[in-house]
């Protein structure tokens, strides 16, 4: 008889440890799924500050030569003034400056909402790898983490 309850302990005891493994499996899985959901979005984030990136030199590129036409056009204006502030000529580069003057403006406010969404975006990466860093850092059982 007591064999019998032996056998009976026995199952029971393994039926209660398989039943944790599982549990314990699809904890495993749940926080695998989260880390992938987190590199996603990380792999997103960086897709985009490196597009971000690109843009910005573009743009610095552009609002160079927009600084470089407006002194052209400055300097061709003191040129002009010597000649007479009222002839054709001096009115078209007052209109070519103006003009130039403008898209520079545009273009570095262009470039700082730009500065803007990166550095809002390369804080959301820092924060985002501070959390994949937490979950996928081993912690022993016991320490205080769980």
């Amino acid at each position: 008889m007591n064999e019998i309850i032996n056998k009976v302990k026995e199952t029971d005891d393994i039926m209660l440890l398989l039943e944790q493994h599982k549990e314990e499996i699809w904890k495993w899985k749940q926080k695998e799924s989260q880390w992938l959901r987190d590199k996603n979005q990380l792999d997103g984030n960086k897709r985009i500050i490196e597009e971000l990136s690109t843009k910005m030199v573009e743009l610095g590129k552009e609002n160079l030569a927009l600084k470089k036409r407006a002194q052209e056009a400055e300097g061709e204006n003191t040129i002009i003034k010597g000649i007479g502030n009222n002839s054709p000529e001096m009115k078209e580069m007052e209109g070519r400056l103006a003009s130039a003057l403008d898209i520079n403006e545009e273009h570095q406010r262009y470039n700082g909402d730009l500065q803007v969404r990166l550095s809002e975006a390369l804080e959301d990466n820092k924060n985002l790898a501070k959390q994949i860093e937490d979950l996928t850092t081993p912690r022993k059982f016991g320490d205080g983490t769980h």
